[in-house]
């Protein structure tokens, strides 16, 4: 694939299935939780990371009686006078619900040489034309090691048509299955690496923390005690709301959880009976698992 066919394949991938942190913060963030699991294991890995935009979010229908109460972030005066987000007792119920289901789930196993298959669905903005609908399937090292592949669908839009395959080097923008599995299950030790790893991000301290555990979800629905964990770790994380009627962005409706305000707020979608994560306003999560090889699913 010369660079003209990479750059133009690039331009058509749907942003990564994770909330928006730009590549270089997630970078810091992870390169410090990391070092706290494995001190020695993260060297050698850093290298600079190209910027990715803000993503947006999918405005989402709240039934007007209850918009003031879950919608809206209640704000507290924290230490010096300054505004600090509220907990919402009913977003920490649902999260730690969520955690229950998540506990209960069936954890597939994972070797070397295995590959973590990703189905998600999105859209993609194309200069001047209007948006593509895209679905991207992903095939990534369980230990990270080696190519992948990204095979990208566009469903509908101004690009027409087609899929594309694109090989996936390396990226220490992305957190391996075998990274997630270190990943400490006990709930006060792993709000602490988390905490620690935001520590002077922004624009606030809890939505840095917030993000950085959405960019872990995907991943983690195949490691269930430490989805529980990260699930558990949100609830301690004031500034969490529900948000009734959600929708991902496949257009399926559930139950969601929002932090941040405006058009920059991230909303984590679930389904209103099994509670199980579908994704995002943005990003849809439609299947995952592990197979043998590079263009399996898990159904083949």
């Amino acid at each position: 694939m010369n660079t003209e066919e990479r750059e133009e394949l690039l331009g058509l991938l749907p942003p990564a299935p994770a909330p928006a942190l730009s590549a270089a913060r997630f970078t810091r963030m992870k390169t410090h939780l990391v070092r706290e699991i494995a001190p020695e294991g993260c060297a050698g890995r850093a290298r600079p990371a190209a910027k990715r935009p803000r993503r947006r979010f999918a405005a989402l229908a709240v039934p007007a009686g209850v918009a003031a109460a879950v919608c809206a972030t209640v704000l507290s005066l924290g230490p010096g006078g300054t505004e600090r987000p509220s907990t919402d007792p009913e977003a920490v119920e649902l999260l730690n619900r969520i955690a229950a289901v998540a506990t209960a789930q069936d954890a597939p196993e994972a070797r070397d040489g295995q590959y973590v298959y990703t189905l998600t669905q999105g859209t993609r903005d194309v200069m001047d034309e209007g948006e593509d609908t895209v679905r991207r399937a992903d095939w990534h090292p369980v230990d990270g090691a080696g190519d992948g592949l990204a095979r990208v669908t566009v469903l509908d839009g101004p690009s027409g048509r087609g899929t594309r395959d694109m090989t996936l080097s390396e990226d220490p923008n992305v957190m391996t299955y075998r990274e997630l599995r270190e990943l400490p299950t006990d709930t006060g030790e792993l709000y602490e690496r988390v905490w620690s790893a935001t520590a002077g991000q922004g624009p606030t301290h809890e939505e840095a923390a917030l993000e950085m555990i959405g960019s872990m979800l995907q991943g983690a629905t195949l490691l269930p005690q430490v989805d529980a964990a990260l699930y558990r770790v949100a609830a301690r994380i004031p500034g969490v709301t529900v948000v009734e009627n959600a929708q991902d962005a496949a257009g399926r409706t559930g139950i969601g959880l929002a932090f941040a305000d405006g058009d920059d707020r991230d909303v984590w979608v679930f389904g209103e009976k099994d509670l199980n994560y579908l994704g995002s306003g943005e990003v849809a999560l439609l299947d995952v698992g592990v197979v043998d090889e590079v263009g399996e699913t898990p159904a083949s």
